[in-house]
């Protein structure tokens, strides 16, 4: 009886532990959530906001020089040069420190590079926002080393579900993208409580998600294959996209070894540049996404935004490469899916969805952005689209710090960085 009674005892502590787990962990998820519902909102309406005024004042892209200026030195005098979205992954990876400050600075230096006509995006800003609140947060609950970089990847899905409106995406991404090859459950309910609540918050606050109409497509052989192509395709431009952003920076830290020198000329290029092509590829190109999906088609559109893009950020301006990644796949997809005989609307989906999966080598979170942003429309399309992009762009990644675990081609364990 009493050994009866023992293991009745055990089990009922055994099971308890789950059960104050999943409490903390919905209590975390709600809490560095609700921070980052509140803080996205904030810096989705400050870059639609400066967006507005970039539009209405076309005149402020002759400061860009100055707003690189400022940037470096607001890195400089923060201690937080040299920071970004590959310390975040770090901090999960090796429980590395996310400084307080990144949090203000990515901020007000996106912030002012979408003032100025930088081509960049804005969801590195919501990893570095969201990684850093997270980060902060548990370190303020004083959590263990081996539960800080989950309240971190909590932080990520909050910021990116209020700026995107995309909650299941915003969950699988941070799961997904620290490591590639593997999942980290262990921060499956602190992630998605977040990303859920920061959506709500942002829905909350008036901040439209993301949305498309696209027309369904019938699943047919010719079809599968058209959409084959296109995917081969949009490999290699994420592979160019990748390696251009990361050539480009190599080159202007070699050639310009001074970083507020280096900021203002990047600032001078990208001035001539839109003199030579025009706006449409200054800030995030939301608009031209648009157009993409309304079967415009833009020829060169995605060249000039993956060569825009790359001085943007490669001079020093801050940002993010995730919407410009949709601005290129959108594009090429458009222009190229109507050669081989796909709807352009349909290509410009397909495209969007596999460039952003062949950037960030993250196939399962790129399917879910396809249900999200187009209802679920074509989705075994969408499957085929992303697993062809994703074993095609090899191990090319926008993240340095990105580890990719196991091999594309076969399965074994090579746990190398993403180049």
């Amino acid at each position: 009886m009493e050994q009866w009674v023992r293991r009745v005892k055990n089990r009922v502590i055994h099971m308890s532990q789950y059960v104050v787990v999943l409490a903390k962990w919905l209590a975390m998820g709600i809490l560095v959530g609700g921070a980052g519902g509140l803080v996205g909102s904030a810096f989705h309406m400050g870059v639609e906001y400066v967006t507005a005024v970039r539009f209405a004042h076309p005149w402020v892209l002759y400061l860009l020089p100055v707003a690189g200026v400022v940037i470096v030195t607001l890195y400089h005098i923060t201690d937080t040069k040299g920071k970004g979205t590959n310390s975040v992954i770090e901090s999960v990876h090796f429980g590395s420190h996310v400084p307080g400050l990144l949090v203000p600075v990515i901020f007000v230096s996106t912030v002012l590079t979408h003032l100025c006509g930088g081509s960049a995006g804005r969801e590195g800003a919501a990893l570095q926002i969201g990684g850093g609140i997270g980060y902060q947060t548990g370190r303020l609950l004083h959590l263990g080393e081996k539960e800080l970089p989950l309240a971190t990847m909590c932080g990520m899905s909050g910021v990116f579900a209020a700026l995107f409106g995309t909650p299941l995406t915003a969950t699988i991404f941070a799961l997904e993208v620290i490591s590639v090859g593997v999942l980290y459950y262990a921060a499956l309910v602190p992630c998605v409580t977040a990303a859920i609540t920061g959506y709500l918050i942002s829905g909350a606050l008036g901040q439209a998600p993301t949305r498309f109409d696209l027309a369904a497509l019938p699943v047919e052989p010719l079809h599968l294959l058209r959409v084959t192509a296109l995917a081969v395709l949009c490999a290699v431009v994420s592979m160019l996209f990748c390696r251009g952003l990361h050539w480009t920076e190599h080159l202007a830290e070699k050639w310009v070894k001074n970083p507020w020198l280096r900021a203002a000329a990047g600032g001078v290029i990208i001035i001539f540049l839109t003199l030579l092509a025009g706006r449409a590829y200054n800030g995030a190109g939301m608009e031209t996404i648009v157009l993409a999906m309304e079967r415009e088609a833009y020829g060169w559109a995605w060249l000039w935004k993956i060569l825009f893009t790359a001085v943007t950020i490669g001079c020093g301006f801050k940002g993010g490469e995730v919407v410009p990644s949709f601005f290129i796949g959108s594009t090429f997809g458009c222009t190229v899916g109507a050669l081989l005989g796909l709807p352009p609307a349909f290509g410009a989906a397909i495209g969007l969805v596999c460039v952003f999966c062949g950037a960030v080598n993250c196939p399962v979170a790129s399917v879910f952005l396809g249900m999200e942003l187009f209802g679920g429309v074509g989705m075994p399309y969408f499957a085929l689209a992303c697993a062809v992009s994703y074993l095609l762009s090899g191990y090319c990644g926008l993240y340095s710090s990105q580890t990719i675990l196991y091999s594309k081609l076969r399965a074994e364990f090579i746990n190398v960085r993403a180049r």
